[in-house]
């Protein structure tokens, strides 16, 4: 296994006691699928923690089961948008200090808020970016409240 104890995202949970394993893939991953498959688990285990520009300088990170198509009519209403955007490459990394493929909702570079999913937490294991592009941070569903004490469970998908 490659170290990884220099990951912010590792750092916060270790700091949190929230348990987690890693996870590190042999070779390149080229999809959902194959990452699931790699780490044992199935495709809605995998999260995607994706960045929405609500405003010029307003940014949330919600995190959705990984095949789940993001039903945006829902999450205009959720946030009481008009209009939100998926972040470009550059305001994922400036905003949350990790790039497009690896980005954790563990460690972020600036505080965002953050919005969790409620169909993850019916999971009993999931896994997320840890920062590194090829490996995972796998924990269990119900940690995950704890690891982002401030983040807001949300149902989009009803």
């Amino acid at each position: 296994m490659n170290d990884a104890s220099d990951l912010p995202a590792i750092n916060y949970l270790e700091q949190l006691g929230i348990p987690f394993r890693i996870f590190v893939h042999q070779g390149a991953v080229h999809s959902l699928e194959q990452a699931a498959e790699e780490r044992g688990q199935q495709p809605d285990q995998v999260v995607r923690s994706l960045l929405f520009r609500l405003s010029e300088a307003e940014f949330v990170l919600v995190l959705v089961a990984g095949p789940e198509q993001i039903p945006w009519k829902t999450l205009r209403r959720q946030f009481g948008q008009r209009r939100l955007t998926l972040a470009s490459a550059d305001e994922v990394l400036s905003q949350t200090g990790y790039r497009i493929g690896a980005v954790s909702p563990f460690g972020l570079s600036s505080p965002i808020p953050i919005y969790i999913e409620s169909n993850l937490l019916k999971l009993s294991e999931i896994s997320t970016g840890s920062g590194r592009p090829g490996t995972a941070i796998m924990l269990r569903s119900t940690d995950l409240p704890a690891a982002l004490p401030e983040a807001q469970i949300i149902s989009l998908f009803v």
